[in-house]
């Protein structure tokens, strides 16, 4: 069944404790969105038993039974096969992602507690936030957050995951200091671009590695008042296994991935078309990612940010759309693009943007 046809997303009745981790993940995505922020989150949350009996009494208050919460923009796809960026896991002691081709063993006893919000209209995941479970001394020595930024349809001025790390640099906070770089390394054979910075307040120290696959940065942010322990962690992180071709600078991922293409879906590239037809008027972007096969058909369709409504309407559209087949070297293959529906909320950056608007 295509995203055309499904039928929305069930409506279900949430208790008040879903109802405030629903908040705490949002939460923790905006976060994610400016990585000074995890200091002043990191240093309010040190009071652990206050914590722990403020988790008691969100889970003894519930809502009505009456009480609904719609479901607004979220994400969906033309297929429950083809992987998509926020179907990352943590099992087993494992995170991975298929989309990206990651597997990564975290440390012994490390855990996820909270699953990742829906991706945002800029195309900023938050694929896993793991770390070792508080103990009754204090919170926990550390965190990982992982994330990906499609490159595709970000507002931030970058064109790649060196450019981004830079960016973040430059705008953190004045109570934060750079500890070192920004600069390029190497990480289980593959570079990623690197800074290390810390806030002499909270007494918090984070080292941010960035690079790209797929044309998204995907980033991993390791959080800690130790530095040795940070250090053992970046080390630990040699031991993750990562598509072909990924690199600080550029990595469409290689081997069987889709070759990825920014404005592909340019007009000289499009040989049949079909605008879609809403029948709400709403005033969000929705940016999407579409895979086209060897023939220059529509194969997959991953809406990052859209209603139900306009869902369907976009891939009752684009399963009508007829592309040039695009080839390497005289052979056929398939290609990933953006195209953004709508009105960015934010102007997309002058050469980091790759999407097409429509």
């Amino acid at each position: 069944m295509t995203a055309a046809n499904a039928p929305g997303p069930p409506l279900r009745v949430f208790r008040f404790k879903d109802d405030m981790n629903c908040r705490f993940l949002y939460f923790i995505f905006l976060v994610a969105l400016s990585a000074p922020l995890v200091a002043e989150t990191q240093a309010q949350n040190s009071d652990s038993s206050k914590n722990k009996s403020s988790k008691n009494q969100q889970s003894q208050i519930k809502v009505p039974k009456e009480a609904i919460i719609v479901k607004g923009a979220w994400s969906s796809a033309s297929d429950s096969v083809t992987p998509v960026p926020e179907a990352a896991t943590v099992a087993k002691n494992v995170f991975s992602d298929p989309y990206f081709g990651i597997a990564y063993a975290v440390p012994q006893e490390w855990t996820e507690e909270y699953e990742g919000p829906p991706p945002s209209e800029n195309g900023r995941y938050v694929l896993a936030q793991v770390g070792p479970p508080e103990t009754e001394d204090g919170p926990a020595s550390a965190s990982m957050l992982i994330t990906a930024q499609d490159m595709f349809f970000t507002s931030t001025p970058a064109a790649n995951a060196v450019e981004l790390t830079a960016y973040t640099k430059d705008h953190l906070q004045i109570d934060y200091k750079v500890q070192t770089g920004p600069r390029v390394i190497t990480i289980a054979d593959h570079s990623f671009s690197f800074f290390a910075y810390w806030s002499p307040v909270a007494e918090l120290h984070w080292y941010v590695l960035a690079t790209e696959i797929r044309c998204h940065a995907v980033q991993f942010v390791l959080t800690s008042r130790d530095t040795k322990l940070l250090d053992r962690l970046l080390l630990d992180l040699n031991g993750m296994k990562l598509p072909a071709n990924v690199s600080a600078t550029a990595g469409d991922g290689g081997g069987p991935f889709p070759v990825c293409i920014k404005d592909y879906a340019r007009d000289e590239n499009v040989l049949a078309r079909v605008d879609p037809v809403f029948t709400e008027h709403r005033f969000n972007p929705i940016p999407v990612r579409i895979i086209i096969d060897k023939q220059g058909r529509v194969k997959h369709i991953h809406l990052i940010s859209a209603f139900p409504g306009q869902a369907r309407a976009i891939a009752d559209a684009l399963q009508q759309w007829k592309f040039k087949p695009y080839a390497i070297e005289g052979k056929p293959v398939e290609v990933e693009t953006g195209i953004l529906f709508g009105h960015a909320a934010n102007p997309p950056a002058a050469h980091g943007s790759g999407s097409t608007r429509h």
